[in-house]
């Protein structure tokens, strides 16, 4: 296989002579356990994360066929190759129709049993691949693709064909809704792992009870629910890259397991003691201030330094607003293209209201408010009438206040407004608003305004 560890094989077999041979010709290349009995093969197999299985026909205790339904029940995506004589070879193309994946006829032939067991786990791995393939293809942004022609985006632009190459760690700092996971899939794309999985972890997402398993995978009967063996994000991503966002999120237990991952390049599953090889490039994300979570003991000091070799920073929309046009007419095409319709257009007055706002949910933000108003409005051409009410904000006496005291006093105003709309729940007004739950409690936290 090509996922950069050596891959387990459970050889069944009552003879010793067998057993030997089959020892012999395999045990260079993979990690081999050895059974004599249907017994004793399925308590191995509950225990170990087995790739393959050389299972004979006959064994003491039971049929070698019968066998197969019980391992395929434990794992249903194990390849089982049968090992038959030949005055059995009728017995071997059953057990094929049962489940089995090929079959080998003793006496063997060492060439034979190096290729059939290449073939099958070779299979597997285009398995993988086409698995992950269908995942990806509607996420691949190439980097040509992106938007902007701002100097600060051009910068960003410059460090991505500049980063892209080495296989260094990347942090990506930025507000929520700057397009972040954009940059990261753009690095990915022009590395010379680009043609290998690109995998998105959403650290905030997931439990902290479920990362440690949602990482590093776990053998079946690691804890309660874990009902068969299952491969964690970085073994999936293996010669490829990992996109951790909002790496922020991890509880300081997890931050050091993920250093050691990064210094050592090797984990294990949950359950097991079998080390696992990280070929993987880390790319990590966050919308915190991580050197202010150093200083407050929520961040790991030295997990910081390992990510922060390749830093880069996105600048928040409000500051590359000679954009906002560009960024409008490309997603104006974008829901076009995925309705099938001809591009509606925005007038110029409702063009520079657009512009003048300060989007506080970044480039999502924008993209959200298209969709919205491509979909609400009928009519081809969006005029300024047709918008939602994104309305300057001035001070009581009718001038017009400091930047960031209009910016604080509309941000209150507006997410007030959207929490009582989602009924106080915070995770809906977090959609509604197009920026991160997490982003939305610092938000409200800034502004003073009391949640329950």
């Amino acid at each position: 296989m090509t996922d950069g560890h050596s891959c387990s094989i459970l050889i069944v077999d009552d003879e010793k002579g067998i057993r030997e041979s089959l020892r012999m010709v395999l045990q260079e290349q993979y990690d081999l356990y050895i059974a004599k009995t249907g017994a004793e093969a399925l308590r191995c197999f509950e225990s170990q994360s087995i790739d393959l299985i050389l299972l004979d026909i006959l064994l003491p205790d039971t049929d070698g066929r019968l066998l197969i339904q019980e391992f395929k029940a434990i794992d249903p995506h194990v390849d089982i190759i049968m090992i038959t004589a030949l005055k059995d070879l009728r017995s071997g193309i059953d057990a094929i129709k049962n489940g089995a994946h090929d079959y080998l006829v003793k006496p063997f032939d060492v060439e034979n049993v190096q290729a059939i067991v290449a073939r099958t786990l070779k299979k597997k791995d285009m398995q993988k691949e086409i698995f992950l393939l269908k995942h990806e293809i509607d996420h691949c942004c190439p980097f040509e693709t992106m938007v902007g022609r701002n100097l600060e985006m051009k910068k960003v632009f410059q460090l991505i064909a500049t980063v892209a190459p080495s296989d260094g760690t990347v942090l990506i700092q930025g507000e929520s809704g700057t397009g972040k996971e954009l940059v990261a899939r753009a690095i990915h794309n022009k590395s010379g792992r680009a043609k290998k999985p690109f995998v998105v972890i959403n650290c905030a997402a997931i439990p902290a009870t479920l990362m440690e398993s949602e990482l590093f995978g776990h053998r079946r009967g690691a804890f309660t629910g874990a009902s068969m063996d299952c491969p964690g994000k970085l073994e999936i991503a293996n010669t490829g890259t990992v996109f951790l966002d909002d790496i922020d999120s991890l509880s300081i237990k997890m931050q050091a397991k993920l250093l050691r991952v990064i210094q050592q390049k090797e984990f294990e599953r949950i359950g097991t003691h079998r080390t696992i090889n990280a070929d993987i490039r880390i790319i990590a994300s966050s919308n915190q201030d991580l050197l202010k979570l150093v200083a407050d003991n929520r961040f790991r000091q030295d997990l910081y330094y390992r990510l922060h070799v390749l830093p880069l920073t996105l600048p928040p929309l409000r500051d590359r607003r000679d954009d906002i046009p560009l960024l409008l007419e490309h997603f104006l095409q974008m829901h076009a293209k995925r309705k099938g319709k001809t591009a509606k257009q925005l007038t110029p007055a409702a063009i520079e209201h657009l512009t003048a706002y300060h989007w506080p949910g970044n480039v999502r933000e924008l993209e959200n408010l298209v969709e919205r108003i491509c979909t609400v409005n009928p009519e081809r051409t969006i005029r300024l009438g047709n918008l939602p009410p994104l309305a300057a904000i001035a001070s009581k006496n009718g001038q017009q206040a400091p930047l960031r005291e209009a910016t604080q006093a509309f941000e209150k105003k507006y997410i007030l407004s959207v929490l009582k709309a989602a009924q106080g729940n915070k995770t809906e007004a977090a959609r509604r608003l197009g920026i991160h739950r997490n982003t939305l409690l610092t938000k409200t936290k800034e502004l003073g305004i009391g949640l329950s």
